[in-house]
């Protein structure tokens, strides 16, 4: 009788600044078959809708389709965004985060979404009519308006001048002209994948709360904040305070606003998209994870929607991250079997970031040892 062949699925998220989604899931499942070569190991790396969204989509089969665009301060980026049938996915940080900033310099009040507009712009004359856009990871905070700039909205001053882009201008806006909006925007759907529930306004606003990460001081963020109420009073002041307006820097009220962009969980979206429940069929293992599992982890992240999607399905399910500051009693209680850390092999921080790939394959041994039998 042939031996039942065992189906193990890694889906995880990227350990932040040392390996990317893909990466992690081959290491991982190296270590598996190294010491069970007999075993199916599927391979789903998956996002949260901020860095690796497009990447988790190209390993799931769907097709890269090059665009060039400009980056959060102008400078001209190539970048790609995942089709599949009429639906495109669109990554904001690929085109206009934080990693696009020349030398990593900050321009808080200047930079701009500009590239994202581009980008969706050459989705929509391709033909895509369903586009999900992964935000997180923003350079700016100006509200999506460089977004709708570049799908042709007008942002005039008192006198009727145009405004440059970047979110500080945003405080001499007048009036809008919306007439000169791409023409498919009226027939496309959008979808706004995120992880974080913040208004647009606020203290846990897109200025107050996400205005550090991207370099501006306690002065710039009451520019941005200033800029950002009377951008949101122009547009619509009610939406401004839904969950998720303040998402990358205000991205989020500009797309729910203006393009009628349905906001949803980032991970929620990746998974139902690449059909992750019918991978489980037949599994006996999930094992996900990211870089730090830790509370923020069960708030919405990469794993905790892996996890609770197999749970589900009973399939127990186990995580791998560069340290894990849960304890056994919050993890099982998430619904966790175990995390193995590279922390627990390497404790040097640098060193394990440095050889994160050789540390995950041998917890890839160490799972399959433990839970996949001899």
């Amino acid at each position: 009788m042939q031996e039942k062949r065992v189906r193990v699925v890694v889906a995880p998220d990227k350990f932040k600044g040392s390996l990317t989604g893909p990466e992690v899931a081959a290491a991982v499942a190296a270590g598996i078959v190294r010491v069970r070569p007999e075993v199916e190991v599927r391979r789903l790396p998956v996002a949260d809708g901020g860095d690796g969204t497009v990447e988790a989509f190209l390993a799931a089969g769907w097709e890269r389709v090059p665009v060039t665009a400009v980056g959060p301060t102008g400078e001209t980026v190539e970048t790609a965004y995942a089709v599949q049938g009429s639906t495109a996915v669109i990554e904001l940080a690929a085109v206009v985060g934080l990693s696009k900033l020349p030398g990593g310099q900050f321009d808080p009040l200047h930079s701009s979404t500009h590239g994202l507009g581009l980008a969706i712009g050459h989705a929509l004359d391709r033909g895509m009519r369903d586009i999900v856009l992964g935000v997180g990871g923003s350079a700016s905070t100006d509200g999506g308006a460089g977004m709708l700039q570049a799908l042709g909205l007008r942002i005039l001053d008192a006198d009727g001048h145009e405004l440059p882009r970047g979110g500080a201008e945003l405080v001499r806006a007048a009036r809008v002209d919306r007439s000169g909006l791409h023409p498919a925007l009226a027939g496309a759907m959008f979808t706004l994948a995120s992880d974080v529930d913040n208004p647009l306004l606020g203290t846990r606003g897109a200025a107050a709360v996400f205005g550090p990460q991207k370099g501006a001081d306690a002065h710039q963020r009451a520019i941005l904040e200033a800029a950002m109420a009377n951008w949101a009073g122009l547009i619509d002041p009610d939406c401004a305070e839904w969950p998720g307006a303040g998402a990358a820097g205000g991205t989020g009220f500009g797309a729910m606003a203006v393009l009628k962009a349905v906001e949803r969980s980032g991970i929620r979206v990746i998974l139902d998209l690449i059909d992750f429940r019918a991978h489980l069929a037949g599994a006996e293992l999930v094992i996900t994870g990211e870089g730090s599992l830790d509370e923020q982890t069960l708030h919405g992240k990469a794993p905790m929607g892996v996890c609770a999607t197999a749970r589900a399905a009973n399939v127990p399910v186990v995580a791998v991250a560069g340290r894990c500051l849960l304890p056994e009693s919050r993890l099982r209680a998430a619904g966790f079997d175990a995390c193995f850390a590279l922390s627990d092999l390497e404790p040097d921080p640098g060193r394990s970031m440095a050889d994160a790939a050789r540390l995950l394959e041998r917890l890839g041994s160490l799972i399959a040892e433990r839970y996949l039998g001899t």
